[in-house]
């Protein structure tokens, strides 16, 4: 008797198939908007002159101990909860204040930089491109990174200028960012303790499905993301 087509050797003609695992984490946000805030609070302190210029140093120290760190773990959260706007928003943050802590520490109480103002430019660019991710889906988070930009453009240009009117405009730029920034990380650390919206994010399209939508939706495409696929 010939054995049937089924008992046949040969090559597995089914696809391999693979899992990919989730780990649930917190949301990294609210940590990286209340560093965000204190960071431009002592800014704006020292701008508008709350904060005398030889205390310039302390200042350099916060942005270094309080802002910087707190900064960097929400960028790694943020991507391993699989979110290009907060880890890319965080960790340009953490950059761009870092580079701000340390020319203030090692610079003359009141001078300004060339170098760090051309940075400053730069890192009000490079908000704008999560603040544009993030429209499509949080509306009142793409507002607050698109205030950060402006409030790095104003301060680069003032280290580029060294005018005071442009030094009073980004210290002023920089409470009302201040402000924001408690919001959002209030309204977010709120949504995530209550499990609904509590306080207005603006939530749009995938950012308003991200909270309601089903587990099927939440997955669907998973295996196209970066960490994933086999190329980013």
């Amino acid at each position: 008797m010939s054995p049937s087509p089924s008992a046949t050797p040969g090559p597995d003609l089914h696809p391999v198939g693979a899992r990919v695992v989730l780990r649930p984490i917190g949301n990294p946000l609210p940590l990286g908007f209340l560093a965000l805030a204190g960071g431009t609070l002592v800014l704006s302190g020292l701008q508008l002159g709350w904060v005398p210029q030889a205390q310039g140093r302390d200042v350099a120290l916060i942005l270094l101990a309080f802002v910087l760190p707190l900064q960097v773990l929400a960028a790694i959260f943020g991507f391993l909860a699989r979110d290009v706007v907060a880890g890319t928003g965080m960790g340009v943050l953490a950059g761009t204040w870092a580079s701000v802590g340390l020319v203030t520490l090692t610079a003359d109480p009141g001078s300004t930089s060339d170098a760090l103002g051309l940075l400053l430019l730069l890192a009000a660019v490079a908000m704008l491109v999560p603040a544009a991710a993030a429209a499509t889906g949080k509306l009142v988070v793409a507002a607050l990174l698109t205030l950060t930009a402006a409030r790095f453009a104003t301060t680069g240009i003032y280290q580029l200028d060294g005018s005071s009117a442009w030094k009073d405009v980004c210290g002023v730029i920089g409470l009302v960012l201040c402000a924001a920034a408690v919001y959002t990380a209030l309204a977010m650390a709120l949504e995530d303790a209550r499990r609904r919206t509590v306080l207005p994010l603006g939530r749009v399209g995938t950012g308003r499905d991200a909270l309601s939508g089903d587990a099927a939706a939440q997955f669907d495409g998973v295996q196209h993301e970066a960490g994933v696929r086999e190329q980013l």
